[in-house]
C-alpha cells in the first residue's frame, strides 16, 4: 500500500517529509511576512495598495478559516498540532496562509500581470501543502480542496484587491466590505465563543428580527458611503464627499452605533456575557480613536461644512428628525394618478425635511414611475424613489425606506406595488404650473391635512 509521504514523493518528486512541527508553524507564520516586509521595503506602498491589501486579506482570512472547517468534514485535511489553535485550527498557520493568498498576490501584482500572479501563487501553495507534513495531514482528496479554495478563497481576494487599486466596481467592494464587517466583528467571535441562542425558539426568532431592523443603519450607511461619498468604509479607501445623507442625517457614527448594539444584542440572545466585552471595545474605539483622527481628517478635507454637520448631528445619539442641512432633493408625483397624488399628499403631510414634493408633469423628462431626485446626484424611481423619500420624514420610516432597498426586498416590494397598480404610467404632457404638486396632488394634500 502506497503512504501519503510515499505518494507525495511520486507525485511532485519531493522526499518523504517529516519536519518538525515547531519549525513548520513558525516558517508558515513569519516566512509570507518577511516576503511581505520585502516587498514594501523595496517598492513603498500607496494609500490604494494598503487598502486593496486590507480588503484582499480580510477575504482570505475569513474564508480560509471557514475553507479549513470544511475540509474537516469533507475529509480533504486535517490538523495536528497542539497551543494555538482556533476549533482545530493552528492560528500560524491560518494567518500566514491568509498573508499569502491575501497581502502577498496584491502587492505582486503591483508590478506582474494578475493572471501570472495568480498561477504563481497556486502554483506555490500545491508544492507547500505537502511540505507541511506532520502538522497537515492531506487526505486523498485534497486537490479538490485545494481547487474548492482557489476559487472561493484566493481569486476573489485578488480581484477584490485588484478592483480596490484602480477604484472600480464600488458596489461590489462595499457589500464585500459589510459582508466582511459583519463576519470578523460579530460573525467569528460568534463562532468561536460557541455561543448559542439561550431563549425559546419563538423569543430568539423575535430577538433576531428586532436586532435585523436596529443593524439597518449601519448596512445602509456602508452603502450610503458609495452613493453620495463615492468610497467605502475602510479608512484608506474613504469617501470623497462629505456624507450627511441617509443614517448620517441622523446619527454620526451609525456604523460603530451598529457594532455595539450588534454585540449587546448578540449578549442577551446568546446569555454570553464576554460579547459585552466587544460592545466596550467598538464603543471605545469609536468615541477614542476613530473620532479623533477621522474628526481631525474631515476636518482638514471638508472644513466648514463638517463643522456645521457636527455640531448639528450626535455622535452616538440618534436624532428622531432628520438633519436639515443634508443636501435637498425633490420628489415627483405624478398629478394625474390618483393613487401617487395620494402618496405625494401623505408624504407632504408628514412635513418632510429637505424634500420637495413637485408634480412629475413638471420635470423636463418623460417619468413614468415615482421619481426622486437630490441636489448630489442621487437618482431613483419606483419602491427605491418612496424609500429614499422616506428618510426625510422621521427616523422610523428611514428604517423601512433602508429596508425597502436590501437587495430582494427592494424587488419584492416593487413587483407587489406594481401588481396593485402602481407601475409605470405613461406621462402626460409637461405643465408649468408653479403649484408644488399640481392640482389633483394638492388637492390629496388637503385632504390629508
Amino acid at each position: 500500500m502506497v503512504t501519503l509521504a510515499a505518494a507525495d514523493q511520486l507525485i511532485w518528486g519531493l522526499p518523504p517529509v517529516a519536519g518538525d512541527p515547531a519549525v513548520i508553524r513558525t516558517v508558515a507564520l513569519f516566512a509570507p511576512a518577511l516576503v511581505v516586509a520585502a516587498l514594501i521595503a523595496v517598492h513603498r506602498p500607496s494609500t490604494r495598495d494598503i487598502a486593496a491589501a486590507i480588503v484582499a486579506t480580510a477575504w482570505s482570512g475569513i474564508t480560509i478559516f471557514g475553507l479549513n472547517l470544511l475540509a474537516f468534514r469533507m475529509g480533504w485535511w486535517s490538523f495536528h498540532a497542539q497551543g494555538a489553535v482556533a476549533l482545530g485550527i493552528p492560528v500560524d498557520l491560518w494567518i500566514g496562509w491568509a498573508v499569502l493568498w491575501g497581502v502577498l498576490p496584491v502587492l505582486l501584482a503591483r508590478d506582474l500581470p494578475l493572471p501570472l500572479v495568480v498561477g504563481a501563487i497556486v502554483w506555490l501553495d500545491l508544492i507547500l501543502m505537502p511540505l507541511t507534513a506532520p502538522v497537515v495531514r492531506l487526505d486523498p482528496g485534497w486537490l479538490t480542496g485545494e481547487a474548492v479554495g482557489v476559487v472561493l478563497c484566493l481569486l476573489p481576494a485578488v480581484l477584490l484587491g485588484h478592483w480596490t487599486r484602480h477604484d472600480r466596481l464600488l458596489g461590489v467592494r462595499v457589500w464585500a466590505q459589510a459582508g466582511l464587517a459583519g463576519a470578523i466583528m460579530v460573525g467569528l467571535p460568534l463562532y468561536l465563543l460557541g455561543a448559542e441562542p439561550a431563549w425559546s425558539v419563538p423569543a430568539t426568532a423575535a430577538g433576531v428580527q428586532v436586532l435585523t431592523v436596529v443593524l439597518l443603519p449601519g448596512l445602509a450607511a456602508a452603502l450610503e458611503f458609495a452613493r453620495a461619498g463615492g468610497g467605502t468604509p475602510l479608512p484608506y479607501d474613504p469617501p470623497k464627499r462629505l456624507v450627511t445623507t441617509g443614517p448620517y442625517a441622523y446619527v454620526r457614527n451609525p456604523m460603530q452605533l451598529s457594532v455595539v448594539v450588534a454585540y449587546i444584542g448578540c449578549a442577551v440572545l446568546t446569555a454570553e456575557p464576554r460579547l459585552l466585552i466587544g460592545a466596550l471595545v467598538g464603543f471605545a474605539y469609536g468615541a477614542g480613536i476613530a473620532s479623533w483622527h477621522e474628526g481631525d481628517q474631515l476636518q482638514s478635507v471638508f472644513g466648514a461644512s463638517w463643522a456645521r454637520y457636527r455640531a448639528a448631528v450626535r455622535p452616538w445619539a440618534p436624532r428622531a428628525r432628520p438633519w436639515a442641512g443634508c443636501p435637498e432633493a425633490t420628489l415627483y408625483v405624478a398629478g394625474g394618478c390618483d393613487m401617487c397624488s395620494g402618496l405625494g399628499g401623505w408624504v407632504a403631510a408628514r412635513r418632510p425635511v429637505a424634500l420637495l414634493l413637485r408634480p412629475a408633469e413638471a420635470h423636463p423628462g418623460a417619468l413614468r414611475r415615482l421619481t426622486y431626485e437630490s441636489t448630489d446626484g442621487t437618482r431613483a424611481t419606483g419602491i427605491a424613489a418612496l424609500a429614499r423619500a422616506l428618510e426625510h420624514i422621521h427616523l422610523g420610516w428611514a428604517l423601512l425606506g433602508w429596508l425597502l432597498v436590501l437587495p430582494g426586498v427592494g424587488w419584492f416590494a416593487q413587483l407587489m406595488a406594481d401588481a396593485l397598480g402602481a407601475g409605470p404610467k405613461e406621462p402626460r404632457p409637461r405643465t408649468d404650473s408653479g403649484s408644488a404638486l399640481g392640482t389633483d396632488t394638492d388637492a390629496a394634500l388637503d385632504d390629508a391635512r
